[in-house]
């Protein structure tokens, strides 16, 4: 009896780890530089709230308005699946007052770096005594011919929603991508964040991950996980 137990216990054991150790997984802790390459932006690995991480920072090179601004996991290829990660950002206390903390993922980033797709946060906007701003807590943007402005003028709250955020403080987004789609799911939320049913760039593209920041932004990610479902 008490050896069938022990191998009950055992097969359970090894039927968790077969599903957490998914084929293909990549979990990335970033507390080290190793990996990655700056993006007109300003990167070190640091020890923020108690969890080792990488801070990215906007460096102030982009230009034109493109959010472009990324610290990119070399040697990682993203087409379907999930990215999990840690993640909280404030705006910089140089930065003007249309800075919200702008942080998220941009991924398919393409070859050649003309394109991608991104999800991000507006940490500064979750509990706004302004409901319109709130509204604009998270968002999709498609680069380089569907910037946010261009959404939310054409299809307003389309590519937007709420969401619960604290500037500065850590927040888990997990983002599932198939085809042509993408859900955004926050603090381990059941029910997505945001939905986002055509990606501009179609299902077939392929790329890079970049820890993403946008205009004025002190950010951190930590406890990267990329899972492939193609």
């Amino acid at each position: 009896m008490k050896n069938n137990l022990i191998l009950a216990l055992a097969l359970t054991i090894l039927g968790w780890s077969a599903v957490m150790a998914q084929p293909g997984q990549r979990k990335i802790p970033l507390n080290s530089l190793d990996g990655l390459l700056p993006v007109k932006a300003e990167v070190s690995a640091e020890n923020y709230l108690g969890k080792p991480c990488i801070r990215v920072v906007d460096s102030g090179m982009s230009t034109n308005g493109l959010e472009v601004a990324r610290a990119q996991i070399k040697d990682l290829r993203f087409h379907n699946g999930s990215i999990e990660l840690e993640l909280a950002a404030k705006p910089l206390s140089t930065a003007g007052e249309l800075a919200r903390g702008f942080v998220g993922i941009a991924f398919r980033i393409a070859d050649d770096e003309s394109r991608f797709e991104c999800i991000y946060l507006r940490p500064a906007n979750g509990r706004a005594e302004e409901q319109v701003r709130r509204n604009h807590s998270v968002q999709y943007y498609s680069y380089p011919d569907y910037p946010w402005y261009r959404s939310r003028k054409e299809t307003p709250g389309k590519y937007e929603s709420y969401v619960d955020l604290v500037a500065g403080e850590w927040t888990k987004v997990r983002i599932e991508v198939q085809g042509d789609k993408a859900r955004l799911y926050v603090n381990g939320a059941t029910h997505p964040t945001l939905i986002v049913n055509d990606l501009k760039h179609g299902p077939d593209l392929a790329g890079a991950l970049g820890l993403w920041i946008g205009y004025g932004t002190d950010a951190h990610f930590a406890n990267l996980v990329v899972t492939p479902k193609d």
